[in-house]
């Protein structure tokens, strides 16, 4: 398909497919004239991939190419590949290793780590995440128990392994895996934000008598 016909199938202006192409983000098209090259079915996933990244992670152009390298190299293994994806939805952590309150919450976290027996990268931002969350509940005087964070721990690991990561085609494009596992990682948080927030509302209304 010409550029335009690839346009319209993918709902992406011309102009930023071009610029795609010309960040490294999109493949090239295979030239048939000076001026005219075709698309493919591979041209349509790798649009479906930065429309995920871009509109449901939100992420910065930079951290798209280094996760489309990834799943451009073929040597690097899928774990790895969807660690990249992984790693750039983090949220970024103000901590340094000076911080006592920071280093303390996050041996708290290794520990429930190794508890549950996880396989979880030293280097992988979400340690980092959880020990600011526990320290920002100490300061707000709300302290997370161990005993309450093996309970969430165990929950998220039977939601994970149950329901989410199948939904992921690894045998598929590598494309395919990557988009998966962004859009379900970022829509089903959501959605399990809302459906607690959904739980906390009728259990106050069982427990508070309201309507």
């Amino acid at each position: 398909m010409r550029i335009s016909q690839l346009s319209a199938a993918s709902g992406v202006p011309i102009p930023t497919i071009k610029y795609y192409l010309r960040e490294g983000l999109l493949p090239a098209g295979e030239q048939t004239a000076a001026t005219r090259a075709e698309y493919g079915e591979p041209h349509l996933r790798r649009l479906r991939l930065i429309r995920a990244l871009l509109e449901v992670g939100r992420l910065p152009v930079a951290s798209i190419g280094q996760i489309i390298a990834a799943v451009e190299d073929e040597d690097t293994p899928v774990h790895e590949m969807l660690g990249t994806a992984h790693y750039a939805l983090a949220s970024p952590v103000d901590a340094g290793p000076d911080d006592r309150e920071h280093q303390a919450a996050l041996t708290r976290v290794d520990e429930l780590i190794g508890d549950m027996g996880w396989s979880i990268a030293p280097e992988a931002p979400t340690r980092d995440e959880l020990a600011q969350v526990l320290v920002r509940l100490d300061q707000l005087g709300m302290p997370a128990g161990d005993d309450g964070l093996r309970q969430y721990a165990d929950l998220m690991m039977r939601l994970v392994s149950e329901l989410e990561m199948h939904k992921i085609p690894f045998d598929g494009p590598r494309e395919t895996a990557v988009e998966s596992l962004v859009i379900g990682t970022v829509l089903y948080g959501r959605a399990f934000d809302v459906l607690r927030r959904l739980a906390q509302e009728s259990e106050s209304a069982r427990i508070l008598g309201g309507r």
